[in-house]
Order: structure tokens, then sequence, then C-alpha cells
């Protein structure tokens, strides 16, 4: 054909062809599917893309996860979330937004960058993680309040996601062609924000645990609310709806906290055999009773008893704890384990694990994917959870005695942690959070489970646990995450 649309095979015009052709292929891309993705607002004022590259060719952001299995809930409608304003209001708010948009100085561009960044959980579980590092929390401890927040963020989630899909609000720059905005527009509907659900749970949630930092969370979260409306992606409405929504959820979630057993006093006597545990005030001997998300209890899956301290097992296994090269300073092939060993030690079971879930969520795009990403770190904590409490029920039903107190001879490279030695809770909780990594990113499995067999490793090498110790651990962080992970396969994700 020498013609088309007037134009001819000059190289000049086949650049326009191209161009057109483009044009015309982006404006029927950005034809909504039917009337009922965009709301009953009218098509004269639709703009679905912004000024940013169209996003109707992608499938919409999980409609089905408004049905997805919540932890805290009994479904994702549980708590009805209002109607979205009327056309009217509407148009009040896309007034309110255009104002807002003259606001957009450096400050306003940062806060909006800040919040953008990672998933709506992103920020949440930095401010988590700063607070149990500044206030030295550590294990049984930081499991818990890492997973009630997560398990607040997603059951918000999920209940958003219900009625995103019910109300099937248009977004600002979709209803207005004339609002500019900062970021591209979510392809999800608007009301109520995610973004604003996870602030609004996060932040009650994070209050509970740290009441004298409340007035910081609830900063944050009007900062987060406001991130949004500055970008214009989101309607004040929405920012509301998805706050008291969070809020909501926050406070079952906070009530279940209250009642988890974890605030029992330790009143009974420790054993004194000479197979037993040796010390004083030893740590949380109650942790084992608290209440578990997924587990029957802490004794659901409790390993039978250790090897007597006068058998030959036992005398087998603390022959290979004395034994192993940890001199300080160390030299030779002892270096590896050894710094390994402080590694481990330094990081512990809490920051490194943490850190890994996040940094995963982004290289699977699945920051992009805000309940997914909610499900993922409310997993992988729940599984922490319920490992460290299955491991210090065993403990504590054990009270079995550490290498360097049945053989003083022997020399550790720190101080035994003020609990008993079986079963070994670096390998309970590295291992049940490797293997749930491992199912949420099946590609890079190997990797988990190798951190985790280097983690529990790092205990013999250090000379505070036994062989068996690492063994019971392991198998116990598998039993814990096998029944999380058969639960995750049913919760409607999939």
């Amino acid at each position: 054909m020498k013609y088309l649309f007037g134009l001819t095979r000059s190289a000049p015009s086949k650049r326009c062809l191209v161009l057109l052709l483009s044009l015309l292929f982006c404006a029927v891309a950005q034809q909504p599917v039917s009337s009922h993705d965009l709301t009953a607002w009218s098509h004269d004022n639709a703009r679905p893309c912004g000024f940013f590259p169209c996003r109707q060719n992608e499938p919409p952001i999980e409609p089905q996860a408004g049905q997805w299995k919540t932890w805290v809930l009994s479904s994702g409608n549980q708590l009805q979330v209002p109607s979205p304003p009327n056309r009217r209001i509407t148009k009040e708010e896309i007034s309110l937004l255009k104002r807002l948009s003259s606001e957009r100085d450096t400050a306003a561009l940062d806060l909006i960058n800040f919040w953008d960044a990672g998933s709506p959980s992103h920020r949440w579980n930095e401010f988590a993680m700063d607070r149990l590092i500044k206030n030295n929390i550590g294990n049984p401890r930081a499991p818990r309040i890492l997973s009630y927040l997560h398990v607040a963020i997603y059951d918000a989630m999920v209940s958003a996601w219900y009625w995103k899909y019910q109300y099937n609000r248009t977004g600002p720059n979709a209803f207005n062609r004339s609002l500019t905005t900062v970021l591209p527009a979510p392809n999800s509907p608007s009301y109520p924000s995610e973004h604003a659900v996870a602030a609004g749970a996060a932040s009650a949630v994070l209050a509970f645990f740290f009441p004298a930092d409340a007035e910081f969370f609830r900063t944050k979260a009007e900062e987060a609310g406001r991130s949004r409306l500055l970008a214009g992606v989101s309607y004040p409405s929405d920012i509301t709806a998805g706050m008291e929504l969070g809020r909501a959820v926050a406070e079952l979630v906070i009530e279940r906290a209250r009642t988890d057993g974890s605030d029992a006093v330790f009143t009974g006597t420790i054993p004194t055999g000479p197979c037993s545990w040796r010390g004083t005030n030893p740590l949380e001997p109650l942790a084992g009773s608290w209440r578990p998300w997924a587990l029957n209890s802490g004794s659901q899956f409790r390993p039978g008893p250790p090897p007597a301290c006068d058998s030959p097992q036992m005398a087998t296994e603390l022959a290979e704890v004395k034994n192993f090269p940890r001199a300080i300073p160390a030299a030779g092939a002892s270096f590896a384990t050894t710094r390994l060993a402080f590694f481990w030690q330094g990081v512990g079971t809490i920051k490194l694990w943490n850190d890994i879930t996040g940094q995963k969520i982004t290289e699977y795009r699945v920051d992009h994917n805000p309940p997914r990403a909610a499900r993922v770190f409310a997993l992988v904590h729940i599984a922490y959870l319920d490992a460290a409490i299955a491991c210090f029920d065993a403990k504590y039903t054990y009270w079995a005695i550490r290498p360097n107190q049945l053989d003083p001879s022997i020399t550790t490279l720190f101080p035994n942690p003020n609990h008993p030695s079986y079963p070994s809770a670096h390998a309970a909780l590295s291992g049940a959070q490797a293997a749930m990594l491992a199912y949420l990113f099946p590609r890079d499995a190997g990797f988990f489970r190798s951190l985790a067999d280097e983690a529990t490793e790092s205990r013999l090498w250090a000379g505070i646990h036994y062989r068996s110790d690492l063994i019971s651990g392991l198998e116990q962080a598998q039993a814990v995450a096998g029944l999380i992970i058969e639960l995750a396969k049913n919760d409607g994700s999939q």
C-alpha cells in the first residue's frame, strides 16, 4: 500500500506512521474493559494513565485478595467500610488535591519518595526494627512484636482489598484529566488507601508496644497519608477511610496481645539435678506457654528429651564441642568459623532474616503488590514467633545443661545465653524463617537453607551448644514451618 492516512512511505513519514500507530495503541489500551472497571464516573473525565506510562494493559492488583484468609479478622468484610463520597464531594476533593499540588516543594517530594519506597509495610517494618534494636529487645519478645505488627497490616490490607473491589472507586487522576500527579496511580481501586490502612494499623500496634514513642508513630501515620495526597494519587476520603480501618483492625490485634499469656510471671523453681542448666533469672521461662498463631500450643512439636549428660552419646557430643578449634585470636582454619560465630551472635535471628525478607520482596517485585507483600511479612514472622514459642517450651521442659557447665574446661567465644541448652534457638528460629522464605521465594531456597545451616552450626563453633541441640532445633523448625506452609497453601492467595 502506497499511502496510509495520507502519508507516503518516505523515511520521515514512516516515523510519523509509527508515532500515529503508537498513539492509537495507547488510546485503545486506555479504554476500560467495561464501565465497571472505572465506576460510574463519566468516561469524558477518565484518564487512567495520568502523565505516566499506561498501566491499563497490566492486570489489576490482586482483585481476589479481599477473600484471603485472615488471622485476627473472621474475614475481609468483618469490619464495615462506608461507601466512598458522591460525585459532588469527589469534585471538592479534586480541588483540594489541585491546591496541594502547588505545595510540592523539595520537602514534599522527599516525603512522597520516602513513603513510596517499597510496599506500604516497608517503613513500618523499619520503624519496628529500629525500636527493637534501640530497646535491646531480643528473642522471644522480638518475634512477638513483629508478628503482631505484620498480622495487623496483613489483615487490614485484606480488608482494604475487599472494600476496594466492592466499591471500585477510580483514582483522582483518572477522574479529572487536569490533575497532575507525582506518581503513577496503582492499578487497583482507590478507596480505601492501602498506605493509610498500613499506617493506621501499624502506628496503633507499635504505639501499644512502645508507648513512649506513640506520638512519633502518630506523626508518621499522618505523614504517610499526606504523602499520597501530595502525590495526587489518593483522595482525602481514601486516607480517612484507610486510617480508620487500619486502627479498627489494630484494636483487635492489640486485644489479642493483651491476653496471649506473655505477661505471666514465673514463680517456679529451677531444677538442681546433675544434668540441669545452672544459672539465675532464666530468660522467659514461660514463653513456651504464650499463645501461638498456628500451633495448637507450644508443646505441639515438643521433641523427645536430650541425651542424658552421663550417656555415651553425650560424651561424644561433648568431645565434639570441646575439641572444635576456637582459640582467640583465631588462626588458620578456625578463623572463618570464629568470625561467623561472632557474626551470628551479633545479628542473631532477628535483623538478618528481617532484612532478607524485605530484600526478597523487592527482588521479586512483590513491593508493588501491597497485600502480597504484607502476606510475606506476616507469614515469616508468624513462623518466627511460633518457632520461638515451641523452642522455649522444650527448653524449659528439659532444662538441659550447657556444654561448659558440664565441662568447665570448655572455653566459649562469648557467654552462654541465659536459658537452657536444648534445643538451639538459633537453629529453631533461623530454620523456621528460612523454610518459610524458601516456600515464598523458591528460586532462592538453597540460599535460605544454607544460611540457616550456618546460623545453626555457629552455635557449636562458639562452644555453647551440642550437636543434638542443633538437630532438634532444625527438626522443630521444619515442623513449625511445615504447618504454617500448609495453612498458607490454603489461604486463598494461590
